[in-house]
This record gives structure tokens, C-alpha cells and sequence, in this order.
């Protein structure tokens, strides 16, 4: 059996022990106690997460946190190992342009990009961003974005006179190695049919396991007509303590510190979000503090004021390892993670979950991996 494969999550529009909201027209939260989201901070996570045996960690992308592509450039510095889930945007830059930068990437962090293609839910952000297209239509620019995007890093002289994009004789100097693997996610049909053609790794948010059973069996057929196979990913938060007691305190600490007020807000933003995978988000919990436990482990609270990823996994070591095991019975190789603050809850999973994990033959520490088929590679603390 192959290795799972975990990526935590840096927090570019800052941290807090308390849940820091936004995104999808969520309002911003946790400002009480923010930590800012310095390269310094920024970089302190990604050395823990690699150090533990995260393989990478996701940026988001838009206007609450800090630009992905900057960031990640310079916390890649910080670290050896860890690759960097970078969330990316197609249509507010060329598809060459981004295949470039991609490959500069590539080489100037020893081949550690994944790219995490985020097509954009809201119209009013991307109007923001001087892009007036139509969900839908957004989504057909994002087929031929990365149309052009994979022929460019095979070596291949495009010529694409699309419907959204055109280029004529574009062409790389210097293809990436490795081509960086290509992140998905997006419930609406035409997500689906745009996964199927272009990702390797279709994203979807923690929904549970009946939910996301129906998911992987749709985009396994829409792979299979496209004539080709994509592996499964999941996101979640996550609060591991080394009894359950501990666990469910911390969560409701969390949703003790939401107000009444802000729920509201928020929950009224995201009802008119255009995300179809936020609206599986919302039908989760209703808007309500009750029944969130909404499967065994899977807390639905982050989701009351969080916009996107709104479920956690919630219990001591063995239960999450678990959950975690339920989801790889249903086709789920990898799993990107968070939690509050990311520092010490990085921590929590990867001293108590993982060697949990290990010990049942699901996962393997990258380096001592790397190490064992020759690759040279750090000390490793765990």
C-alpha cells in the first residue's frame, strides 16, 4: 500500500486561537489575538510542517490573505524538503506567463511547486480583480488557461484561438522538471468536466464520507470518458488531542468565541456565494450551533463563520487516525490539513496522529522515504 500524503496550510491573512474567517464574502474574524503573517511566522510553520512529514502546505488566493505565488517564494527559503500547494488564479495573468513563472519555480526551489487552480466562485471579487465573466464561462477560460498551460511544459509551440484566450507561437525557453502537478476542485458540473480533462489531484472540502463517496464515483466517470484517471484529495481542519475530552473542549471553545452577530453576517454572505461547494458547506450545520457533529469526529462549526473549507476533524489520536483511514477506504490519497493556531496544532497531528498512521502501515515520513531509496536528505525530529 502506498503512502497517504499530508500538506498542512499556511495562513496568509494571519493566525489566532481562535478561528480566523473570510473568504467567499465571509467577514474577517480572530483579529483579537491575530498573529500577522510574517515570511518570519509564515516560515516557522513551514519548517514544523516539514520537520513532522507534511509534504507540503497550501496558500489560499484572494483579496483577504497575502498573494500565494510571492509568499510561498519566499518561505521556500526557509525550508529543504516541503513543497508549497500554491493557489493560483487562471485569467487575471497570461497562460504563459503563468506557465513561466511556474517553471522559475520549479527550478528555483529544486522542483517543489504544486499549483492549486481556484477558477473563482464569486463574481463580485473577481469584478474586483477586472474580471467580468460568468461562473460558467470562468470555468471554460480555466480549460483553456490550462490547455495551453500543459502544452507549454511538454515543450510544445501553442497556437489557441479559444473562446477566452488567444496565443499564437507561445512557446518556453526552459520546461519545468518535474512539471508541477496540477490541484482541482469545484462541485458544479462544469467544475467537473474541467477536473476530468486537466487535474491530476480533484480537491473536495471535508464533506462526509457518503457525500464524498458520490463525489469521487462522479469525477471517476467524467475522468474515464475524458480517457484518463485522477487521484482524490481532501480538505480539512483539524483539532487532535490525546483524549477526545480534549478535543471537543477546544471546539467548543471555538464556538464560544463566535458572536451571535458575526455568524449571522457571515452566514448571510455565503448564502449568496456562487460556489456550488459552498452551498454543500452551508447545508452541513444550517446556520445553526446544534447537531454539528454532523459524522463521527466531523465537527461542522468552523464552517459558521469560515467560508470554504468549514468542516474539522475532532477527537484524540486514534479516532482521527480513524477517520482519516475511512476516507483512504473511499479512494482519498491525500489530505490538506489546518488547524488553530497552525503552529502548535501542526504539532498535535504530526506527534500524535501520524506516528498513529504509521504504525498501521498508512503513511511514511517523506525524508526517511526519500532516504531509504537514496535521495540525500535532513535530519528528521519526530
Amino acid at each position: 500500500m502506498s503512502s497517504l500524503t499530508f500538506h498542512w496550510f499556511l495562513p496568509t491573512s494571519g493566525d489566532s486561537r481562535d478561528v480566523v474567517g473570510g473568504g467567499h464574502g465571509a467577514p474577517d474574524t480572530g483579529t483579537g489575538r491575530r498573529r500577522p503573517p510574517t515570511v518570519a511566522y509564515l516560515g516557522q510553520i513551514a519548517r514544523a510542517a516539514e520537520d513532522l512529514g507534511f509534504t507540503g502546505a497550501l496558500t489560499p488566493t484572494g483579496a483577504w490573505c497575502e498573494d500565494a505565488w510571492l509568499t510561498t517564494a519566499m518561505v521556500s527559503q526557509a525550508t529543504e524538503r516541503l513543497k508549497f500547494l500554491v493557489a493560483f488564479r487562471p485569467g487575471f495573468v497570461s497562460p504563459t506567463l503563468a506557465a513561466q513563472m511556474a517553471s522559475t519555480f520549479q527550478r528555483q526551489t529544486g522542483g517543489r511547486l504544486l499549483l492549486n487552480v481556484v477558477t473563482g466562485g464569486e463574481s463580485r471579487e473577481q469584478r474586483a480583480y477586472g474580471d467580468f465573466l460568468d461562473k460558467d464561462a470562468r470555468y471554460r477560460r480555466t480549460g483553456e488557461f490550462l490547455h495551453v498551460v500543459r502544452e507549454l511544459w511538454r515543450g510544445g509551440t501553442v497556437d489557441l484561438d479559444g473562446e477566452h484566450l488567444r496565443v499564437e507561437q507561445a512557446r518556453l525557453t526552459r520546461v519545468p522538471d518535474p512539471v508541477p502537478e496540477v490541484y482541482f476542485g469545484g462541485s458544479s458540473p462544469a467544475a467537473v468536466e474541467v477536473a476530468a480533462r486537466h487535474a491530476d489531484v480533484y480537491l473536495t472540502w471535508g464533506e462526509p464520507p457518503a457525500q464524498v463517496a458520490e463525489k469521487i464515483a462522479r469525477l471517476r466517470e467524467a475522468a474515464a470518458r475524458a480517457g484518463r484517471t485522477l487521484r482524490f484529495g481532501i480538505r480539512l481542519h483539524v483539532i487532535a488531542r490525546d483524549t477526545a475530552a480534549d478535543a471537543w473542549a477546544e471546539a467548543h471553545r471555538l464556538l464560544d468565541g463566535f458572536d451571535p452577530a458575526t455568524v449571522r453576517e457571515a452566514q448571510a454572505n455565503l448564502a449568496r456565494s456562487e460556489s456550488e461547494g459552498q452551498r454543500r458547506m452551508l447545508a452541513l450545520h444550517g446556520g445553526s450551533r446544534d447537531d454539528l457533529e454532523i459524522h463521527p469526529n466531523l465537527w461542522a462549526g468552523i464552517g459558521l463563520v469560515r467560508g470554504g473549507a468549514g468542516t474539522a476533524l475532532v477527537g484524540d489520536h486514534d479516532e482521527i487516525a480513524d477517520r482519516i483511514a475511512e476516507y483512504q477506504a473511499l479512494g482519498i490519497d491525500e489530505f490538506v490539513l489546518s488547524g488553530y493556531p497552525h503552529l502548535e496544532e501542526a504539532y498535535w497531528f504530526g506527534e500524535g496522529v501520524l506516528p498513529r498512521l504509521a504504525a498501521r502501515g498508512l503513511w511514511r515520513h517523506p525524508a526517511r522515504a526519500g532516504a531509504e531509496a537514496g535521495v540525500p536528505v535532513l535530519p528528521v525530529a519526530v
